[in-house]
C-alpha cells in the first residue's frame, strides 16, 4: 500500500523529525484500521472519496475536534499526493476536499510583569536542577526557539565569542540567533553544574537530565509549568507561550514582522502574523491614551 514508501519519504527527502513522521503514520495507520472494520479491509490507495467522508463523520461521532480531524485528513491527503508522484493514482480523492471550519486558538502570552517575576526569582534550587531550570527559561524566551529546537541543542552550538547560538529547526533547516550578554552567567553557571554529571556516552547535547540522559518533551513542559504556576492564573503555561511571549514582546517594541519571521524560523509571514493580535491590542492602549479625540476616562 506503499505506507511504507511514504513514511521514508517523509523522513529522508521531506526531512521530517521522528515526531511529525510518527503523527502521519499514526493518522494513516487509524485510517487503515477504520476500513478494516468497515469496509472489508477496502485498498485505501484506490479509495472513493465517500470511505474517507464516513470516516470524517466517524471521527467528529466520537468528540474528537474539527482541528484534530482538519491534521489527520492531512496526513491523508499528503499520502495520496505521494502516490500521484510515484505514478500509483491519477486523481487525489481528497482534490475537492474543503478542511473544517475551526475556531482560532487566542494564544495569551505571558506579561513583561509575569515574566520578570520568574526571570528573577529566587525560586531556583542551588543545584544541577536549579541551574539547568534557570538557563533554559531564559533561553527560551531570549530566543523563543522551539521546545525541540531547545532539547536538540549541542554544546557546540553555542558560542559565546560571536554571540549566537545555532538551531535546528523543523525540516532540519538551520538558523543562528542572537545571544543575548546577559546570559553568558547562567550558562557558565550551569555547565559547572553540568560538569559534575556522569553523562550517558556520546551524549552531547546541552540539557540533560541529573541521570545523564538526554531531556525529553515533559521535562521541560514540567519546568515551564512548575516555575510559571507561582506568578501567572494563565491556564495555559508551556514552552510555546514563552516562543509566543518573546515574539508578542519584540513586536510590542518595535521588531518589524520579517526580523521576527527570521529568528522564529518560519518560513512564511503568514506563521508569523498569528502573533500579531497582541500587538495591535498594544497599539490600541498607546492610540486611545495618546490620541486627542480619545476618550482617556
Amino acid at each position: 500500500m506503499a505506507i511504507q514508501e511514504f513514511i521514508a519519504y517523509l523522513s529522508l527527502e521531506k526531512n521530517y523529525s521522528e515526531h511529525t513522521v510518527l503523527a502521519y503514520k499514526n493518522d494513516l495507520q487509524a485510517f487503515l484500521s477504520f476500513c478494516s472494520a468497515h469496509y472489508d479491509g477496502a485498498d485505501i490507495v484506490h479509495i472513493d472519496y465517500v470511505v474517507i467522508r464516513s470516516w470524517i463523520v466517524r471521527l467528529s461521532e466520537s468528540g474528537i475536534s474539527n482541528r484534530s480531524i482538519n491534521r489527520k485528513i492531512a496526513s491523508l491527503k499528503a499520502y495520496y499526493r505521494f502516490l500521484q508522484k510515484i505514478g500509483d493514482i491519477t486523481v487525489n480523492p481528497l482534490a475537492r476536499h474543503k478542511a473544517l471550519k475551526t475556531s482560532k486558538k487566542l494564544e495569551i502570552p505571558f506579561s513583561e510583569t509575569e515574566m520578570e517575576a520568574v526571570l528573577s526569582a529566587m525560586g531556583y534550587t542551588d543545584d544541577f536542577e536549579g541551574k539547568r531550570d534557570q538557563l533554559m527559561i531564559h533561553l527560551l524566551y531570549a530566543t523563543g526557539m522551539r521546545r525541540a529546537e531547545l532539547i536538540n541543542l549541542k554544546l557546540g552550538d553555542v558560542d559565546f565569542g560571536s554571540k549566537s547560538i545555532k538551531v535546528l529547526g523543523k525540516r532540519n533547516k538551520e538558523r543562528i540567533i542572537p545571544l543575548l550578554s546577559s546570559l553568558k552567567p547562567y550558562f557558565l553557571a550551569y555547565l559547572n553544574e553540568r560538569k559534575k554529571i556522569e553523562i550517558t556516552e556520546g551524549n552531547t547535547t546541552l540539557f540533560i537530565s541529573k541521570q545523564g540522559n538526554k531531556i525529553y518533551e515533559t521535562l521541560v513542559y514540567r519546568v515551564i509549568n512548575k516555575y510559571f504556576s507561582d506568578v501567572s492564573s494563565k491556564v495555559k503555561k508551556s514552552p510555546h507561550i514563552l516562543r509566543h511571549t518573546f515574539a508578542t514582546h519584540l513586536l510590542n517594541e518595535g521588531a518589524d514582522l520579517n526580523s521576527v519571521k527570521e529568528l522564529l524560523g518560519h518560513s512564511s509571514l503568514a506563521s508569523t502574523q498569528v502573533y500579531t493580535h497582541n500587538s495591535i491590542a498594544e497599539l490600541k492602549k498607546v492610540h486611545a491614551f495618546a490620541h486627542p479625540r480619545a476618550n482617556k476616562e
